[in-house]
């Protein structure tokens, strides 16, 4: 009866151990998670409003959508006013302790001013400063004396993850001014998925440009 009775228990706990095993989740195949991410569109919408003194104010509106390493990318009154712009370009990036993106673009330039524009996008982060920048070399299809190259930069600093403050530059040709670099400061908000931020260049003129930026990302 003692053989018995161990040989009966032997066999209840190999069943309890074996139906152990099988409630057990099967962990995630590695990688399957980045795939996914890859797979995933993301998309931007955003529009700049430019209080220009002594000329008219502006609304300078872009929509983005990335999906692994495809951007694309729609602009206007971006190059010029009353100007469109379609860009496709490829994300890159890394880093750890020193993170990094870069997108190299091509772009088709239509309207008021016409022709195609090779460009880049591109920051550089480290704990709380981040340098961004964006530019984009503009061939004229109607005369190669009115080509010109455009750059936006930001250099910020993050002391809270909601606000950022810091400098910007910008050549622009969107409209008339003394200086051929403006140059000024920045300051942003973040609540979720939209972003608010208040621009003012060249402060030190009588009359200075302000730009107030909302976005929107999803």
């Amino acid at each position: 009866m003692r053989l018995l009775t161990c040989l009966a228990l032997a066999f209840a706990l190999m069943d309890g151990a074996a139906l152990a095993q099988t409630t057990v989740p099967v962990p995630a195949a590695p990688g399957t998670a980045p795939e996914a991410d890859e797979k995933a569109w993301s998309f931007s919408l955003s529009g700049y409003t430019y209080f220009v003194p002594d000329d008219s104010n502006y609304v300078q509106p872009s929509f983005t959508a990335d999906r692994g390493w495809l951007h694309l990318e729609a602009r206007y009154n971006y190059e010029a006013l009353e100007t469109g712009s379609a860009w496709a370009g490829y994300n890159f990036g890394g880093g750890e302790t020193v993170e990094w993106e870069f997108t190299p673009m091509l772009g088709a330039v239509f309207g008021d001013t016409a022709g195609i524009a090779p460009g880049f996008k591109g920051s550089l982060s480290w704990k709380m400063l981040e340098f961004y920048s964006e530019g984009e070399y503009v061939f004229d299809a109607g005369s190669s004396s009115d080509s010109f190259f455009y750059n936006w930069s930001e250099l910020t600093l993050a002391p809270v993850e909601w606000f950022r403050f810091g400098l910007v530059t910008q050549r622009s040709r969107a409209y008339e001014s003394e200086r051929e670099i403006q140059r000024g400061g920045l300051a942003g908000f973040t609540f979720k998925n939209v972003s608010l931020g208040g621009y003012l260049f060249d402060p030190d003129d009588e009359k200075p440009t302000f730009v107030l930026s909302v976005a929107v990302t999803f």
